[in-house]
């Protein structure tokens, strides 16, 4: 008798994520995720331009007077998404543990939203960006969709070194990419090279932008485990330390707060709802809090 071949690895993962993650977000938000994906859960959802075809009873009358462009109002229960996850895969992405990197969580993440999405008929597409644009994936619907992108992201071999991430590129690349309003999940670590605050504030402008922000706890406070030596992921730079040292590691605890407070300072200007999600932190409760998060800054 032949033994039964396991299911692929991306196929794997999805059947995870639906078990662990997705059945436990169905209960938890009663299967309502407009919090999330269209506001409030109200039935108005947006504004798009007019386009040879629409319902001219959909006009929104007193925008377009104001902008001298035709706009149409845009309703949550026939609204059809279409959402791009702009995916930073620089090298400081692989950190974490054996347990749990930073690309590990990229990975759930990602597919528990797209499948969030795709199984209610929107579509999703992605660009690939580590030392440049590696890879767009245009959008489109269907679980096939999910386990193409998840299936890249895990063939995707890490960058061994690279110069220091410039997010604005790939924010830029969104911008250039994605011509019809969407819902843009930019998610990343932030580090980066200064300068990608403006162009994200511009793609909160023409689309609705969301940050995923991934994190490691080691990344703010060092464990106390003797003489190491620190590698710089972007740039391969070293540097001995010793962790025993306590003032050592409440400099770095310290500057790790400064950087804290400047970034999430820099995404409340640019107008976008943030998740921050830990490696070591539960992804239902971390997509509930959002949530949560969302409605409260709607009402």
């Amino acid at each position: 008798m032949s033994t039964p071949r396991a299911a692929p690895a991306p196929e794997r993962i999805l059947q995870r994520l639906d078990w662990q993650v997705i059945r436990r977000l169905d209960g938890l938000l009663q299967g309502d995720y407009r919090t999330l994906f269209y506001g409030a859960g109200v039935d108005f959802a947006d504004l798009r331009e007019y386009q040879p075809g629409d319902d001219v009873r959909a006009i929104d009358w007193n925008v377009t007077a104001r902008t001298t462009t035709p706009y149409v109002r845009q309703y949550a229960e026939d609204r059809e998404i279409s959402a791009w996850f702009l995916l930073d895969l620089s090298p400081s992405m692989d950190f974490g543990t054996v347990q749990a990197q930073k690309r590990g969580v990229l990975i759930d993440v990602v597919a528990t939203f797209a499948r969030l999405l795709t199984r209610r008929g929107n579509r999703v597409g992605a660009i690939f960006y580590g030392g440049g644009v590696e890879r767009v994936l245009p959008a489109r619907g269907g679980r096939t969709q999910v386990l193409r992108l998840t299936d890249a992201l895990l063939k995707r071999p890490p960058l061994a070194r690279a110069p220091l991430t410039d997010l604005g590129g790939l924010i830029q690349a969104g911008l250039r990419t994605i011509r019809r309003r969407s819902l843009v999940f930019v998610v990343s670590d932030f580090i980066s090279a200064p300068g990608w605050e403006r162009p994200l504030r511009l793609l909160n402008q023409r689309h609705e932008a969301l940050a995923v922000r991934l994190w490691d706890p080691r990344e703010v406070e060092l464990p106390d485990v003797g003489p190491i030596i620190m590698e710089d992921a972007e740039t391969g730079e070293q540097l001995y330390v010793d962790t025993h040292d306590r003032r050592f590691r409440e400099r770095f605890r310290a500057a790790a707060l400064r950087r804290e407070a400047a970034l999430a300072e820099a995404l409340k200007a640019a107008g976008v709802d943030t998740l921050g999600l830990s490696t070591e932190e539960d992804l239902v409760r971390a997509i509930v809090r959002f949530a949560a998060l969302r409605e409260r800054r709607q009402r």
